[in-house]
Formats: C-alpha cells, sequence, structure tokens
C-alpha cells in the first residue's frame, strides 16, 4: 500500500511540475467548455438584413419595426428597389430581405389579402430556412394581432424566395467547409508532423549541414504537402460538381488560386507549429486543438459566426479558415469574382507573409 501511495505521490509531482500537462488538463477543458457553451448553437441570433418597403403606410412600418425589434434580426439597410436586392446580397452582409409591394395597407384592409416577399441568402441553407420562419413567425404574429380587432379576417400571405441555392440543398454549405477543413489538416498537421519526425529521427542533423539555406530547407520540405493539397482540392471540386451536385458559379481558375494560396497559409502554419514542439505527439495534438478546432467552430462552416459574443467574433479574425470559407462560398456558391473578396484575399496574404517570416526566424539551424 505504501509503495502504491508512494507512486501516486510520484505522478502527481511529475504533473504538477510539468507546466504544460497542468495546463491541458486544467485550463483546456475550462477554455474548451466556455467555446463550446458560446459557439455551439443552431439558434440565429442578430442577422443582418435589410427591407424593401414600397408602400410605407402604417401597416408596413409596424411590421418592420416588429422585425427590427426582434432578437434574430438586425436591420443594417433600407432598399429602395428590387434591382437593390441582388447588389444588397453579393456585398455578403445582408442574410435576409423584406419586400413590401406598393399599397400593401390598402390591399390589406380593402381585399382583406396583402403580400409580402421574403427573400433569403441560402447559401447557407440551414440559416435561410431558420430567418425565413423566424420572418414569418413575425409576420402572422401580426396578422393574428389584427384579428383580435376585426371579424373579417385579415391574410397576409408570405412568399419565400431563396438566392443562390433554392433548393436549400445542404452541400452549398458543406462543400466549402470540408474544402476549408480538409486543406488546413492535411497541409498544418501534416507539415508540422513531417519536420518534427525528421528531428526525432535525427535526419534533420543531416539536412541542416547540407548546404541549403533554411529558407530552402522550409519550401523543399512543404512543396510536396501543397501538390498533395492541390490533388485535394481537385477531388473536392470533381465530387461537389459531379455527384453533389454543387455548380462552380464564379471563375475556376480564381477558386483554385485562393485554395492554393489557403494552402501556403497552412503550410506556414504547420512550419510554425514545427517550430515550438519537440515530439510529433506534441505536433499532432498542438494542430488538433490551435487548427481543427478553431476552423470548426470559427470558419462560420458549422455555426454562424455572428451568433457569437463580440469577443469571439474577434477571435475568429486570426482564424485562416473564416476567410477561405467566405472566398469559396462568394466564388463558388453566388459566382462573385475578385472584386468581392480582394478584402479577405488580403488578410490571407497579410497572415501567409506574417506566418512564413516568424517560422524562418525561428527555424533552428542547430538541434539542442
Amino acid at each position: 500500500m505504501n509503495q502504491f501511495l508512494v507512486f501516486v505521490k510520484k505522478e502527481c509531482l511529475h504533473i504538477w511540475r510539468d507546466r504544460r500537462t497542468l495546463f491541458i488538463l486544467i485550463w483546456m477543458p475550462v477554455v474548451q467548455i466556455i467555446l463550446y457553451g458560446f459557439a455551439l448553437t443552431n439558434e440565429v441570433k442578430n442577422a443582418n438584413i435589410a427591407i424593401l418597403d414600397q408602400s410605407k403606410d402604417q401597416a408596413t412600418l409596424a411590421i418592420s419595426n416588429e422585425i427590427a425589434a426582434s432578437r434574430y434580426f438586425h436591420l443594417i439597410k433600407t432598399l429602395y428597389s428590387f434591382k437593390d436586392i441582388a447588389a444588397t446580397f453579393r456585398e455578403g452582409k445582408t442574410r435576409l430581405v423584406i419586400a413590401f409591394p406598393v399599397n400593401f395597407q390598402n390591399d390589406l384592409l380593402h381585399t382583406n389579402h396583402a403580400q409580402i416577399q421574403i427573400i433569403a441568402d441560402a447559401s447557407d441553407p440551414n440559416t435561410a430556412n431558420m430567418l425565413t420562419n423566424y420572418a414569418s413567425a413575425i409576420i402572422n404574429d401580426y396578422q393574428q394581432s389584427l384579428l383580435k380587432n376585426e371579424q373579417l379576417p385579415y391574410t397576409i400571405k408570405t412568399e419565400v424566395r431563396m438566392f443562390y441555392n433554392p433548393e436549400l440543398k445542404g452541400a452549398y454549405n458543406f462543400v466549402p467547409g470540408v474544402m476549408a477543413l480538409v486543406l488546413m489538416i492535411v497541409c498544418a498537421m501534416m507539415t508540422s508532423i513531417a519536420i518534427v519526425r525528421e528531428k526525432e529521427m535525427g535526419t534533420m542533423e543531416v539536412i541542416l549541414v547540407s548546404p541549403l539555406k533554411p529558407f530552402r530547407i522550409i519550401i523543399a520540405k512543404t512543396i510536396p504537402y501543397l501538390l498533395v493539397s492541390v490533388l485535394n482540392i481537385a477531388c473536392i471540386l470533381l465530387l461537389g460538381v459531379y455527384v453533389l451536385d454543387v455548380p462552380i458559379a464564379g471563375s475556376l481558375w480564381l477558386l483554385i488560386a485562393e485554395s492554393i494560396l489557403f494552402t501556403i497559409t497552412s503550410l506556414s502554419l504547420g512550419i510554425l507549429i514545427s517550430n515550438s514542439v519537440r515530439t510529433q505527439q506534441a505536433a499532432m495534438f498542438t494542430s488538433m486543438m490551435s487548427l481543427f478546432l478553431p476552423t470548426l467552430l470559427f470558419s462560420g462552416f458549422l455555426f454562424p459566426v455572428e451568433n457569437m459574443p463580440y469577443a469571439l467574433q474577434v477571435i475568429s479574425n486570426i482564424v485562416p479558415a473564416k476567410w477561405y470559407y467566405i472566398i469559396v462560398k462568394e466564388v463558388m456558391i453566388k459566382g462573385l469574382g475578385f472584386g468581392a473578396v480582394w478584402k479577405e484575399t488580403s488578410v490571407l496574404l497579410l497572415m501567409t507573409f506574417l506566418l512564413l517570416a516568424i517560422s524562418i526566424k525561428q527555424f533552428k539551424i542547430r538541434l539542442s
């Protein structure tokens, strides 16, 4: 029994002295619970919407106020013609447009029938479906409030339209997310593990005594994974188009170029991780915790970023997959050109240069 207690004490001291393990055991679950509690939610809140009111009467104003006051919606724009709707969706900031026709209140009071158009950006079909349901429920509540005061039944008919994805296919959201996830895992994780494996096997010392400069050594280590990633891009696109029926609405070459840029960004992250750890297990764990989970949580693939608290929305900006996911949806699903994604492209370029610069600077020529 004494030997058992001594062994238990020894293990406790070992964990206590290993600050990294102590951090993982105590603080990592706390961080994960906080992140999951705020990020893992299917509820949509504060979705940006626009309203097109061609009637501008008391009824349309009342419905608009109820929609804008809801915690599900955030009114960011007022439109003046149906021509503005497509342009508004192309900007990528608006999830839903509520359109009131001319003489809305007059039709409602005199014919007992009126119509409202609910137009959603269905590139994310689940979110679009939920938002249209929320808007329809608010309109139905307003209709019920009219029935309490009148004997004649007033009927407000809602017409729902889905932009970019009329059939609400989940693959339209799934394919861009899988592209971001696969490229991040294959590039970053595999690159970090491959470089650390060289250190563990002792072959990195042989490489370092070669005439190659550190920058060339890094490039040489990453080129194979770049080629594998290009093959993955081709496979995903072929499966998406011919198996899942997801069309490439925009430029194929622009999509490939953006994918290669994101691949290089991911490779840079993998190199940075390999410089910070000494074992393959540590490289894999660090990649999983710092890349895999943030890609799922903060890219917008599974959960809308705007649903999260503001602090987590700010943190999501440092996740490269978020920007790539936006680019793929804009180019592949919405059919937009470089003018719509130049900001996201600039962010990925900046991240790539910073990560490469830090990785090369921290690359150790001598192994201890």
